[in-house]
């Protein structure tokens, strides 16, 4: 089992820059992937970013391309996202994701962390 806790949601202005964090513990190294979902209000969650635990290979939602930037420190069991120029429409619940070797979904979630962005 993987826990996995998010910090660093805010709120900033359009424009602005925002780091999230997630701490992952328990059987970490079970995973091979994570990520990050966000969901606004009313919205269906969407990946917005991952990165894989063997090489660091990344992926990015169009939405999010080259403004956000997903990195880890496997030594600390952390993984983070830089969003940088920020928009109101990044406004949403923001959650830290898993998924284990093999596994089609995500198998681990936080609890979110809140991220709004006024004009």
């Amino acid at each position: 089992q993987v826990q996995l806790v998010e910090s660093g949601g805010g709120l900033v202005q359009a424009g602005d820059s925002l780091k999230l964090s997630c701490a992952a513990s328990g059987r970490t190294f079970s995973t091979n992937r994570m990520g990050w979902f966000r969901q606004a209000p009313g919205k269906e969650r969407e990946l917005e970013a991952s990165i894989m635990r063997s090489d660091s290979s990344t992926y990015y939602a169009d939405s999010v391309k080259g403004r956000f930037i997903i990195s880890r420190d496997f030594a600390k069991n952390m993984v983070y996202l830089q969003m940088n120029s920020l928009k109101p429409e990044d406004t949403a619940v923001y959650y830290c994701v898993a998924r284990n070797s093999g596994s089609r979904e995500y198998d681990y979630w936080g609890q979110g962390t809140q991220v709004t962005v006024s004009s």
